[in-house]
């Protein structure tokens, strides 16, 4: 499990993480997606999540908050994303920080 990282995601908007190392998992099956995430949690260190996906799997991806790894990482999908996404990025970084590292903007 040393390192390995992989991308769960809808479509052909995953296949350009190949090209620097991280394994590419295309799904359009929520219930699929939610197998694959349990079977990668056994083998990956870090696993990101288009947050597309990512926010049908919530309840799925909470599991995995207590636990060091698999570290499940929701990204932005498209350039307009719903900020689930920066969420998931956010809730992670409290996590091994400790503190919220972002500045609100809306404050």
């Amino acid at each position: 499990m040393q390192g390995k990282m992989a991308i769960v995601g809808n479509g052909d908007s995953v296949l350009a993480f190949r090209a620097v190392g991280v394994d590419a998992f295309s799904v359009t099956d929520i219930k699929k997606a939610e197998e694959l995430i349990k079977t990668l949690a056994k083998e990956y260190k870090i696993i990101f999540i288009t947050e597309d996906i990512a926010e049908k799997l919530d309840e799925v991806i909470k599991r995995y908050l207590a636990e060091p790894y698999p570290i499940i990482l929701p990204i932005p999908y498209k350039k307009d994303g719903n900020g689930y996404g920066m969420e998931g990025i956010k809730r992670a970084m409290d996590k091994a920080l400790g503190v919220d590292i972002f500045i609100d903007e809306k404050k």
